[in-house]
């Protein structure tokens, strides 16, 4: 996978002094990974792994990357995130070259704890190259962390967003 792919998680805060709300955004390009897709068989035609190095997570504020890897999210411990993908939903016929809306299943793996995720969004495959932007919705309780909490200052919501935006091309080795 290139250096076009990158995953970024978003997530709710709310600055406790001003009842402030906003969202946090970290961003990587630290993924890896090997995926094969067929998309005539597609509930049963997508298979391989992507890694994202979880330790890579960078935001506006480095205060934050750093608690989120030492604190909550344990990254430093804790630093590949896995999806393994199961299945997959075209949602309109497959063209060459035309964005398909789709739905990939399978499961996410974080802290040494895995669940079934449902990932929406759209995929185009052009030629070799494989572009796709996925999105789905996680709880950090699900994951063995608590939301961030700085007392008196910031809450964190629990829910995030995850989203991956893969480029990959055809290997024939």
């Amino acid at each position: 996978m290139p250096s076009e792919s990158r995953a970024l998680y978003r997530v709710g805060e709310t600055f406790l002094r001003f009842d402030r709300p906003g969202v946090a955004v970290g961003v990587t390009q630290a993924i890896s990974g090997e995926l094969s897709m067929d998309v005539e068989q597609s509930t049963e035609g997508v298979f391989g792994m992507v890694r994202v190095d979880l330790s890579e997570l960078t935001s506006d504020e480095p205060r934050r990357d750093r608690a989120i890897r030492e604190q909550w999210l344990q990254s430093a411990q804790f630093p590949i995130a896995e999806f393994r993908p199961t299945g997959l939903e075209l949602h309109a016929p497959y063209q060459d070259g035309q964005e398909l809306p789709v739905t990939v299943h399978g499961e996410l793996t974080i802290r040494n704890l895995t669940r079934p995720t449902a990932w929406t969004g759209s995929l185009i495959l052009e030629g070799d190259t494989l572009r796709s932007t996925v999105t789905t919705q996680i709880r950090m309780t699900e994951y063995g962390f608590e939301p961030p909490s700085v007392l008196g200052v910031l809450r964190a919501e629990d829910e995030a967003s995850i989203e991956v935006e893969i480029v990959a091309r055809r290997d024939d080795s």
